[in-house]
């Protein structure tokens, strides 16, 4: 694993995909406002059925064009994001830069796409809402959300004896 010294921040991974730079600290009320914001995004999947273990199936099956249109509209909402955020140099709430690091591919980002999509079309539960499904009632959920952070620590765990 490679390294580079960034002048102003700790040594950084080349593999790391996403790090607080913020050196900034805040009094534990400050995260009120992403619990809000989190509700609110909670509920806007659950109206939009987008957390809909039928909806999601109907997407793996070709069946319709719903959840299609949800994803494309993000990717376009996120492409036009970026691009404000690049050209007018938009700052953070608390006025940091934004910075955007170069990626670089490797074939696991094949493998864990694909291992991703097996799960999501198997359980019909992407790890986005996974709260938001807990909260509808789906209390089953449970069991991929505990998958999903069982995943997420052996990924971590063995991350650096799996092959570049």
């Amino acid at each position: 694993m490679q390294s580079t010294v960034d002048t102003d921040f700790e040594v950084r991974t080349q593999d790391t995909v996403c790090v607080n730079e913020s050196q900034l600290t805040h009094k534990w009320y400050h995260n009120i406002k992403y619990l809000v914001v989190g509700i609110l995004f909670g509920i806007v999947f659950v109206k939009a059925e987008i957390v809909s273990w039928f909806r999601i199936q109907e997407m793996f099956r070709f069946q319709s064009f719903h959840m299609y249109g949800v994803i494309g509209s993000a990717v376009v909402v996120g492409i036009i994001s970026v691009w404000l955020i690049r050209r007018f140099n938009i700052k953070t709430i608390y006025g940091e830069s934004v910075v955007f690091h170069k990626k670089q591919f490797n074939k696991g980002q094949i493998y864990g796409g694909l291992l991703f999509g097996l799960g999501w079309a198997v359980t019909g539960a992407c790890p986005g809402p996974l709260f938001a499904q807990i909260g509808t009632g789906a209390t089953v959920i449970i069991i991929m959300l505990l998958s999903a952070v069982a995943g997420t620590w052996v990924y971590g765990r063995f991350r650096d004896k799996l092959p570049h």
